[in-house]
């Protein structure tokens, strides 16, 4: 968790301490092996017996953060600042009083975390040089981040970070320099310079160069970042590289819920909705705290779209109580419940208050969406306007999809239709490559819009056609409404099987074990043991080789 010179896993100290307990042995075994419970638990034990020197208090704080302790973990923390700072290190001392500010600030409690960071600032203000400094410009960094006109300067936090990192061999420092780095370049709309730089980051997180806590932040971080500048490809390789990485650690709590947010968002992205759901679910309801305001918005999300506005409401109205701001999800209820005049006031308000277009880009298609729906054509056409500039600005392919689908909606409002259908379809074609089902049959709905005044009745119906299938199959029950609900299309799949039902069936024909079908399939293994009792109960079968000789018997294989 620090530099090289303070290496907890270090034991070149160990002969000139007394002969090591049973609990504080163990502790060191499983903290060694990140069995991070058992060894929180066994070095609690050692240090109730006697007060655990250096290197353990410090094993005993990483352990218990990461075994999701907060508690023990600041109470620990600030056992090992006084015992530093008592000694007279103190820069080991502004160390640990970095991390109790990073951490309290994290978990919201920001006034305390502050205090701390401004101790650890003190604790080195006569000291010549050391590595303590470069940690300490990271959370300068991230305050300036966000602020008008500043990314810039948290950027080049970021880069003498780096810089002392690289004199001291901290990877750790170098691993968060890099993340700052990263995400001021694409707060500043330099897209692929700041995804290089993050790359590069999680390299070292994925190599095993980094500590587990840093691990954490950075894999979430980028994701994070990745899923900000619609980066769709990196952030579906990064969830599945946290996902393995958490699974390979099963007595981690910390990050556990960070790691569901993202395979949900990706799910959702997918079409796999359900799954989605659950997972964000499991989220809101687990151990690990600092994913539960993002979870909330997350399941708000789903709801909404299925039509479950009630339940959406109380989950978005969850996630602004944790801390998470609610929109645009909330504006998109409003408008979608009727209630136009609130939707319009509150995607305005938000936009008012991102001044930067990082921050923006969240907002701009559902302020199109929005402000089409309440006839304002004038403040749609500055939003699309928006979102272009910043499409052209960054050279990122969704977010011109973004642009294009918003610049057809406008052209059908006008009237214009056969100026709509080319950007349309350009929006269309690229989230189809993504894969990405529902964003796809939205856009069929406009194109079928324009194709039928444009006297293209049979294209229409088949573009129509095409997304009812869609939105049945996810249970999109408010789209299906605005189609006018029923189709002459009817659900293709035998049996009664769904096709997530389907695609399980083929894998379990062909030979994969549920374990290996969830990793496929980025599932959880519990959503397909669900999905296999299912298709038994369909099938009217008990047993994996009778699904198998189902599936061939009927050629759905």
């Amino acid at each position: 968790m620090k530099s090289a010179a303070r290496d907890p896993n270090s034991m070149a100290n160990a002969g000139t301490r007394p002969a090591a307990s049973p609990d504080l042995v163990r502790g060191r075994e499983a903290y060694d092996r990140h069995e991070w419970r058992d060894a929180c638990e066994a070095l609690s034990s050692a240090d109730q017996k006697m007060p655990l020197a250096d290197e353990d208090l410090e094993r005993l704080a990483w352990s218990a953060i990461l075994a999701g302790r907060s508690d023990l973990h600041f109470a620990t923390l600030e056992r090992l600042h006084d015992l530093r700072a008592a000694a007279g290190e103190t820069c080991a001392a502004a160390y640990v009083a970095f991390w109790m500010g990073l951490r309290l600030v994290t978990f919201g409690e920001v006034g305390r975390g502050t205090a701390w960071l401004s101790r650890a600032e003190r604790l080195i203000e006569h000291e010549q040089e050391c590595v303590e400094r470069g940690y300490l410009l990271i959370p300068r960094g991230y305050s300036e981040l966000f602020r008008k006109n500043a990314p810039r300067e948290a950027h080049q936090a970021g880069v003498q970070a780096i810089e002392i990192a690289k004199r001291y061999g901290d990877e750790n420092l170098a691993g968060l320099a890099r993340l700052l780095c990263g995400s001021a370049l694409t707060t500043l709309g330099e897209h692929e310079a700041g995804l290089a730089v993050l790359d590069e980051c999680m390299l070292a997180a994925t190599r095993g160069e980094l500590s587990p806590l840093v691990a954490g932040i950075v894999y979430c971080g980028t994701i994070g970042c990745c899923n900000r500048v619609y980066a769709m490809d990196r952030a579906r390789e990064w969830t599945a590289a946290l996902d393995a990485w958490r699974r390979s650690q099963p007595q981690l709590v910390a990050f556990t819920g960070a790691c569901l947010v993202h395979r949900s968002e990706i799910m959702q992205l997918q079409g796999a909705w359900q799954e989605a759901l659950e997972e964000a679910r499991s989220a809101a309801g687990g151990a690990d705290r600092e994913g539960v305001p993002a979870a909330f918005y997350q399941e708000g999300e789903i709801l909404r779209l299925r039509g479950d506005f009630e339940a959406a409401e109380s989950a978005y109205r969850s996630a602004s109580q944790h801390g998470r701001e609610p929109q645009p999800g909330l504006a998109l209820l409003r408008a979608a419940s009727g209630q136009t005049a609130a939707a319009v006031a509150a995607i305005r308000q938000v936009l008012a208050s991102a001044p930067s277009a990082h921050e923006r880009i969240r907002f701009l298609p559902a302020a199109v969406e929005i402000l089409l729906a309440a006839r304002d054509l004038e403040g749609a056409q500055k939003a699309a306007a928006d979102l272009e500039q910043i499409a052209q600005d960054t050279g990122n392919d969704i977010i011109a999809s973004l642009a294009s689908h918003a610049r057809g909606s406008i052209h059908h409002a006008e009237g214009n239709d056969r100026a709509a259908l080319e950007p349309l379809r350009r929006a269309f074609t690229t989230w189809q490559r993504v894969g990405a089902p529902y964003l796809a049959a939205r856009i069929r709905t406009e194109i079928a819009a324009a194709l039928s005044a444009l006297g293209d009745a049979e294209g229409a119906e088949l573009e129509r056609d095409a997304a009812r299938a869609v939105f049945r199959d996810l249970g999109a029950t408010p789209d299906l409404e605005r189609l006018g609900g029923t189709s002459a299309v009817r659900s293709a799949q035998p049996f009664g099987l769904t096709p997530r039902e389907l695609e399980v069936l083929r894998l379990v024909a062909s030979g994969r074990t549920n374990r290996a079908i969830a990793d496929q399939l980025f599932l959880s293994e519990k959503t397909v043991d669900r999905h296999v009792s299912n298709l038994f109960t369909k099938l009217d079968v008990s047993t994996r080789a009778a699904a198998t000789a189902f599936a061939y018997q009927h050629k759905l294989v």
